[in-house]
């Protein structure tokens, strides 16, 4: 495994992985070997083979960060950067122990929007072990169960007060520490957690939420987080989910259900405990996720499969199995509702129904359930229209158009907004279809008010978005949130919304073949770039093309 200075240098790191994506593209036997030892995809791949991948700066950043001790660029950048953090706050043991902590726990614990780095925040300690000192707080992030054991004998109440820099109290802290997402702290981190609760800790311990516009110094007074949250929402752990349930923990938080979902043994457990389904938005949430085992689950522990919606953007869609249909879920989704209750005659607010609801969105086989079930969609021409495009059979939508030109111009808003509807669940062969039949291309819909565009580029769909651009997209294009596709290329390449392994490279390049402009160097600030005169931040290969197509259109040399 390779060192990491102790002032490293992000950019000669940088540099160093175009270097590599040279080499590789040179043919250069060393670094094809160094992606077949460090890059999973291209393991075992022969030297031919591997320069087949069309491996891309991406990949050269995970090789790179794989040869550091790192999964992944994002981890190397932010130890990078912590390191640094570290270095300059060595000084002051208690600033560096903040910025640890701050590692360690995740925005609503520690303050801000950031998400938890437990790699980033193992690493840096195995290198400053010194850092946790005697601070109780550290001892329970990391699971230094021999030191609460000592604090308990000299200090009974201090199981019950909130304590360090984030003020947490003890169990609290064992349980929201994301270390538990590492083999290594698991055990330590158990140990305390069952020492605390033996000792007479309460199980559920909790803090306000210091998510913004709420704060470390100014929690929230009314959103408080639980131990629970932490175990079954957060680090989803069912062993701790489990210690914290039978020592009394409540399973009706406000929180747990709904963050446990992506775990089918937490959400087990919790209902097991009598978390109550109705009114958590647990069975919405369910569906966006598309876990059908917990689906199953909250059904069979008495989730209400007519229940309203919370409130907007779900309301517009009144209840569960017209939002399954929305989210195109598939018919054993549907089937498993239809058991449990749910009324296939469901209507949206403005009468459509669940079966026309289904062929508007793609979902033949969803349809026919609901035709069995009694829903007798409509045979008019329209909806015919309607769901050959989401099908993308262009045959049919053409002939059924030929009797109504006017189409799909002439169309209302809730039809026309299924171009971005269905553009948003990555439907490339009805985007296709509704494009070439003349569908207005810059109608916004789905979650966020976005175009079919916005919705491509989010999403990475480098294809999608070439033809919605050749059918006249524009990258001014805005949503919901105020901003334009170049703002969406920002947000999604640099984040990679969950799920998604999108080509943002090729949406870009996209984009500045159809007129958005390239980038230039921001002088005030190296890690941005300067767009239409604005300040963007994008991901280190969007970044370089951007600068490269400023460069060309600029007739100068690109920087770097």
């Amino acid at each position: 495994m390779k060192h990491v200075p102790p002032r490293p240098d992000a950019a000669h790191l940088k540099k160093q992985a175009k270097q590599l994506l040279a080499a590789l593209r040179a043919g250069e036997a060393e670094a094809l070997a160094r992606m077949r030892t460090a890059l999973p995809a291209a393991a075992g791949a022969c030297d031919a083979a591997i320069a087949a991948m069309d491996l891309r700066l991406h990949d050269a950043q995970s090789c790179i960060a794989r040869e550091h001790g790192f999964v992944s660029w994002p981890e190397l950048m932010g130890f990078v950067a912590a390191r640094l953090a570290h270095a300059e706050a060595i000084a002051d043991p208690a600033r560096a122990r903040l910025r640890w902590l701050q590692l360690a726990y995740a925005g609503d614990v520690a303050g801000g929007t950031g998400r938890a780095q437990p790699a980033v925040a193992a690493r840096l300690l195995a290198e400053q072990p010194a850092l946790a000192g005697d601070d109780l707080l550290m001892a329970c992030a990391t699971g230094n169960a021999a030191r609460l054991r000592a604090a308990i004998a000299a200090d009974r109440g201090w199981l019950h007060r909130p304590e360090g820099a984030l003020q947490l109290p003890p169990l609290f802290a064992v349980a929201h520490s994301s270390l538990w997402r590492l083999p290594a702290f698991r055990p330590g981190l158990l140990a305390c957690a069952q020492l605390l609760l033996g000792a007479g800790a309460d199980a559920n311990q909790s803090v306000g939420n210091r998510w913004p516009p709420a704060s470390l110094q100014s929690p929230s007074s009314t959103e408080r987080l639980s131990a629970l949250y932490g175990a079954a929402g957060q680090n989803r752990d069912p062993e701790l989910t489990r210690l914290l349930l039978a020592a009394g923990a409540d399973p009706n938080d406000g929180e747990s259900l709904y963050h446990a979902l992506e775990s089918v043994e937490c959400t087990r457990l919790l209902l097991q405990a009598g978390a109550r389904v109705t009114g958590s938005n647990a069975l919405y949430r369910v569906l966006d996720l598309d876990a059908l085992p917990q689906l199953r689950l909250l059904l069979a522990h008495g989730a209400d499969p007519n229940e309203p919606a919370p409130g907007e953007p779900t309301a517009t869609w009144g209840r569960p199995l017209l939002w399954a249909i929305r989210r195109r879920r598939s018919a054993a989704h549907v089937a498993a509702l239809l058991e449990a209750g749910a009324d296939p005659q469901a209507r949206t607010p403005d009468g459509t129904d669940a079966a026309t609801l289904a062929l508007r969105y793609g979902l033949p086989e969803v349809a026919a359930l609901l035709v069995a079930a009694g829903v007798q969609p409509p045979a008019a021409a329209l909806e015919r229209f309607l769901a050959a495009c989401a099908r993308g059979d262009e045959a049919e939508a053409r002939q059924l158009q030929a009797g109504h030109p006017g189409w799909p111009a002439t169309l209302p808003a809730e039809h026309l907004r299924l171009l971005p509807e269905l553009a948003a669940q990555g439907c490339l062969d009805a985007v296709r279809c509704m494009v070439q039949l003349g569908w207005p291309i810059a109608t916004r819909g789905g979650d966020w008010d976005a175009s079919a565009l916005n919705q491509a580029v989010f999403r990475g769909e480098a294809a999608m978005a070439r033809l919605l651009l050749e059918h006249g997209a524009q990258w001014t294009e805005r949503h919901g949130y105020g901003d334009d596709c170049c703002g969406t290329l920002q947000w999604a390449s640099s984040n990679q919304p969950d799920g998604a392994a999108g080509d943002w490279l090729g949406c870009a390049q996209a984009l500045v073949a159809h007129g958005m402009p390239g980038a230039r160097p921001d002088p005030q600030d190296p890690d941005s770039v300067l767009v239409d005169g604005r300040r963007a931040r994008f991901s280190d290969e969007v970044t370089e093309f951007l600068l490269e197509a400023g460069a060309a259109a600029a007739g100068t040399a690109p920087p770097g």
